[in-house]
């Protein structure tokens, strides 16, 4: 029987989340900014309520796209709060515009916003030992340097919390338990 970290277990979209995307160092601007509006959608609730929402929410942001969701009137933005398959709060919503506003800025500014984000970490991730959940901390210096700078190009629920989370989701660290069969797995992946 394969160990896992142990939030990874039980909810079958949390298992397929956990084998196979957390952690895995992502590359894809695209990827990025659909983990960064999850992150923030998260803010307060669990990560499986987003996993159920995420089909949903990738046709309600037009596939992640930077661009579109940059360009979202105020009546769309109305519209997705009445769609039952997002979760309907309005500063969350509204946030996702400003974030892609925002992200399309630092792609200009750095040429992608992977050249951005991977520039925290020297361009390879933090291999992290931890043997128990409690060990892991909600956010470290590196989540609140991101955090900070992000608040200041104007990105909306970038909390040290959210960037940390956002780090482990894209791979910026490693944060799988010592004893989970993927930590050896992500550790080999850059």
């Amino acid at each position: 029987m394969r160990r896992r970290c142990e939030w990874g277990e039980g909810h079958a979209l949390s298992v397929v989340y956990h084998d196979e995307e957390w952690g895995v160092p992502v590359h894809d601007d695209r990827r990025l900014f659909e983990l960064l509006i999850l992150e923030g959608a998260q803010a307060g609730l669990s990560w499986s309520t987003i996993l159920n929402k995420r089909d949903n929410y990738r046709a309600a942001m037009e596939n992640f796209d930077p661009g579109k969701v940059a360009r979202f009137s105020h009546s769309k933005i109305e519209r997705l709060m009445s769609d039952p398959g997002i979760v309907r709060n309005r500063l969350k919503i509204e946030s996702t515009v400003t974030n892609g506003i925002r992200f399309l800025e630092v792609q200009s500014d750095y040429g992608s916003f992977d050249a951005y984000l991977w520039g925290f970490v020297d361009g390879s991730p933090v291999q992290n030992h931890w043997r128990r959940s409690d060990d892991i901390p909600t956010y470290t210096d590196i989540a609140q340097r991101l955090s900070r700078d992000l608040k200041r190009r104007g990105f909306k629920f970038v909390g040290p919390t959210i960037c940390y989370a956002y780090m482990q989701a894209v791979g910026l660290v490693n944060d799988h338990l010592v004893d989970c069969f993927r930590y050896r797995q992500v550790a080999k992946l850059r």
